[in-house]
């Protein structure tokens, strides 16, 4: 019995758990690049240490050379982008604090009368109120 140049292919192309595999790893490298370019743009867009001209060549490099840009944009800008991170989780934070009313005086009650009925040792305390002084 000889098989038919369709059999062939289909037989070729057959769905395998490798392909599977490879398939699944595709998408998550796609979805962890276009994850990137967001992050990146995000970052480059919030910056106020560069211009405007700064950030459009940068825009324009990550929109003509994606691959390339976010390559350069991470080795040469990954600490700027934690450092900036950590300032607007901090911003958020306080600004979160201020409308909900959560004041470090109060809190520090809260710690005083915890200790003084015993449910908080010295050592508990303490570092509890270095963290809310820092």
């Amino acid at each position: 019995m000889e098989t038919t140049a369709v059999e062939t292919a289909v037989e070729a192309s057959a769905f395998t758990f490798w392909t599977f595999i490879l398939d699944v790893f595709a998408i998550f490298v796609f979805i962890l690049w276009f994850w990137l370019i967001i992050t990146i743009m995000i970052d480059l867009f919030r910056r106020h240490d560069i211009s405007g001209f700064g950030k459009v060549i940068w825009a324009i490099f990550l929109v003509l050379l994606p691959f390339l840009g976010v390559f350069a944009y991470v080795l040469t800008q990954s600490s700027g982008m934690a450092e900036r991170n950590q300032t607007q989780a901090k911003q958020a934070r306080d600004e979160l604090r201020g409308i909900v009313g959560f004041s470090v005086s109060d809190e520090l009650d809260k710690l005083a009368k915890l200790k003084a009925s015993g449910t908080l040792t010295e050592a508990e305390y303490s570092k509890l109120r270095a963290k809310l002084l820092r």
